[in-house]
């Protein structure tokens, strides 16, 4: 079978990558509908549509840098934050813990239905389709459902590091007591830089990989990408 050529490779792993930042995105203000907070409802931001959420940096700049950067290895990105007034919720601290919770929850939940397409429905395909169509379609299919459960498993467990503004510290606010949480959440205007450092130095790396490696194990099979 032929290497997929640049224009396929960014296929595989852009389509993906859009998929779960939208639904990350919308699962956030989607629970916060349900929780009494419609400005994401309001805005238009319940919308499925990709062009909705996109952010020029985050969505589009920042995965092709990193696409040529690593030579292909690593497409990564963001999409627009989804609006959500916190003064909406009867309880804003358990409101925004929970709205945030959606996110890596929704990423989670994406990341097992591909593992399942991978691993039991696409064998089911390849046995009954017609070689040639098989040949056209394998590789490419295979790839993008494989990096489906990888770029999910990153997404969801990187955002649920403690850090300002990613979605784990909305759950540390809500867990520290007032005064301690007022202290933390001083941290949220460095908190981008403190991240960008730490994958600089290769230390989020080595904060989020032995968490993410068992749970690609299990979806994958053990046949990590």
């Amino acid at each position: 079978m032929e290497e997929l050529n640049i224009i396929q490779k960014i296929a595989v792993m852009a389509l993906p990558l859009v998929f779960a930042i939208v639904l990350h995105e919308v699962a956030h203000g989607w629970v916060a509908d349900k929780l009494g907070d419609h400005t994401a409802r309001d805005m238009g931001r319940l919308s499925l549509n990709p062009v909705s959420h996109i952010d020029l940096f985050g969505t589009i700049v920042m995965p092709l840098l990193l696409f040529v950067l690593t030579n292909g290895k690593m497409v990564f990105g963001y999409a627009k934050p989804v609006p959500i007034n916190p003064n909406n919720f009867i309880n804003p601290k358990k409101g925004m813990a929970l709205s945030s919770l959606a996110g890596p929850g929704i990423n989670l939940v994406m990341a097992v239905g591909f593992s399942f397409l991978l691993r039991v429905v696409l064998p089911v395909v390849e046995g009954a389709a017609p070689k040639q169509l098989l040949e056209w379609f394998a590789l490419p299919v295979t790839l993008m459902l494989g990096y489906g459960v990888i770029i999910n498993v990153v997404l969801g467990v990187l955002n649920m590091i403690p850090i300002p503004p990613l979605d784990g510290s909305r759950v540390m606010y809500w867990l520290l007591p007032p005064r301690q949480a007022a202290a933390y959440y001083r941290l949220e205007p460095y908190g981008m830089i403190i991240i960008m450092a730490l994958f600089a130095f290769n230390v989020l790396g080595k904060i989020i990989g032995p968490l993410i490696q068992p749970i690609l194990s299990f979806l994958l099979g053990g046949d990590i990408m």
